[in-house]
């Protein structure tokens, strides 16, 4: 009886143990199951910027409102600008992708509005390759840099310094060049290239000139005029329509950078890129381009020309 019994419970030890063995083998293939089936769906590409336009009905075209001769209100309200012809460019390749599309001009401080989703294209910004990380930029559009604007009364020590000429200027000078510009005021938009570079300058420089910062490129006009500042850093092309339409300001004949604008979109879109580029080409290549070019900026000199030849890309 003691025999029957042992043997009994031996095969119950064998079977429990056959039992784990399989439960141990059967465990990692049920949790990577359960795994599989609870791993999140696949993320969905976002929309390309037609697709939204299909989807809304309507094209987003931001513009800075003080920007001319690139972009801004005329006294009967219409956007307009050399930079918003070329965008006009862009909306009829577009209207040839999407017909009957509704044009949206969409007014914006400053170059944050792309990132953000506010426009489907920024119509002028500078290019730089820290702005490249959030956008996407067309072929060039302007040769653009920065200038400054002073008063035409403003002392020849400042003139001659700003415009690089202060070593050559009245050896009897005792002030150095950073002397005289530690006395001044510059005027400088918020959250634009100059003033990065404004500030750059001052600290490679070692120069104490104050910074006043404004909100606006009519601001800093209206700063220099009024003197609450000795001048204003820009985009030159920006200041020179300023000194023509306003009294008793002038530009230095100095670019202090060489920074190209373009239009912006959104990044990774490379079919809405390639509408754009092409438009942009087109353009270029175009019996009218230099009618529009001399519209905001006067004949094209040779130089210039040169520039959009460069950038007009072939089919």
């Amino acid at each position: 009886m003691q025999r029957v019994r042992s043997a009994i419970l031996g095969r119950h030890r064998v079977w429990i143990a056959t039992c784990a063995i399989a439960l141990l083998a059967i465990a990692p293939a049920a949790f990577g199951q359960a795994a599989k089936k609870a791993a999140p769906p696949a993320a969905t590409p976002p929309a390309s910027t037609l697709d939204r336009v299909r989807k809304t009905g309507s094209l987003r075209l931001g513009y800075a409102v003080d920007a001319r001769p690139f972009s801004y209100r005329d006294q009967g309200g219409q956007v307009t600008g050399y930079s918003v012809d070329l965008c006009n460019a862009v909306a009829e390749a577009v209207k040839s992708e999407v017909p009957g599309v509704k044009v949206e001009w969409v007014p914006v401080d400053r170059f944050q509005a792309l990132p953000q989703g506010q426009v489907d294209v920024l119509c002028g910004a500078v290019v730089t390759l820290a702005r490249r990380k959030e956008v996407a930029f067309s072929t060039p559009i302007f040769p653009g840099g920065v200038g400054v604007l002073v008063r035409s009364d403003a002392p020849a020590r400042l003139r001659e310094t700003l415009s690089g000429h202060a070593q050559t200027f009245r050896p009897n000078w005792r002030a150095s060049a950073n002397q005289v510009l530690r006395e001044q005021t510059f005027a400088v938009v918020t959250g634009t290239t100059a003033e990065e570079w404004l500030n750059k300058r001052r600290t490679e420089l070692k120069v104490d000139s104050k910074i006043a910062p404004v909100a606006g490129f009519e601001a800093g006009v209206q700063a220099v005029l009024g003197r609450k500042a000795n001048g204003f850093f820009a985009e030159r092309a920006i200041l020179l329509d300023a000194a023509k339409r306003e009294h008793g300001l002038t530009v230095i004949d100095r670019l202090f950078t060489y920074e190209p604008l373009a239009l912006a979109m959104a990044r990774g879109d490379e079919d809405f890129r390639l509408l754009v580029d092409r438009a942009l080409s087109q353009t270029y290549a175009s019996a009218g381009f230099g009618t529009l070019y001399a519209k905001w900026f006067g004949e094209p000199d040779e130089a210039a020309l040169a520039f959009f030849r460069w950038n007009a890309l072939a089919e």
